[in-house]
């Protein structure tokens, strides 16, 4: 008879960046592991969800609830509605356009910490890390960022599927790793999955 503490634990993860910057297509190479040439750019959000079972966290699953957002500035208004509730932030970038690297500094990453949770767990993800001829953003400006606000970092290729699944895998162990504790009475594992409660004086369970 399976038990209750073996269902998925519920994460809401939003995707934010400029728009062409590779959102969409980051989330079909995670969940479908697909990648086309010509997306059309997101209008609103789009949701789609994957889970992941992480061995280094004693087989708990993760269910990463995924929200495309659109990243022109007519959308940026409804944008703010899913940040609501969001545990992890994914600010994209494409490292051949410096413009989406400022603005993941001076407006999303602002946007993040005045309209989510003070606990909410921050990627910066450097987007396109095949296209280093045209680079106009080096790995070492986007981990000097990293580094200020305290966020993961990673270098990602859709394209040539590189760095993909070791982001989410990076978010996920964090996630749990600050949410649930490794008792195994199961009294801490449905702790703050999508609310308001706090992630402190919890232990590592990974």
């Amino acid at each position: 008879m399976s038990k209750k503490n073996d269902s998925p634990i519920q994460v809401k993860v939003v995707l934010l960046g400029e728009t062409g910057v590779g959102k969409t297509s980051i989330i079909a190479r995670f969940i479908n592991n697909s990648f086309e040439e010509e997306v059309i750019s997101t209008k609103g959000a789009n949701f789609s969800s994957k889970t992941i079972i992480f061995k280094e966290c004693k087989n708990k699953s993760l269910q990463f609830d995924l929200w495309d957002t659109a990243g022109q500035e007519q959308y940026r208004s409804l944008t703010m509605i899913f940040y609501k509730d969001a545990k992890i932030a994914i600010l994209v970038y494409d490292i051949t356009r410096k413009e989406t690297f400022e603005e993941i500094k001076k407006y999303w990453y602002k946007q993040i910490k005045e309209n989510s949770t003070p606990d909410i767990i921050i990627a910066v993800v450097a987007n396109k890390c095949d296209l280093l001829d045209n680079e106009e953003v080096s790995e070492e400006e986007g981990k000097e960022f990293a580094n200020q606000i305290g966020a993961i970092f990673k270098s990602t290729s859709c394209f040539q599927n590189v760095g993909i699944q070791e982001l989410f895998k990076a978010i996920g162990i964090k996630f749990l790793n600050s949410n649930f504790s490794d008792d195994t009475t199961g009294k801490n594992k449905n702790l703050k999955i999508g609310g308001n409660g706090s992630g402190k004086n919890k232990k590592k369970c990974c």
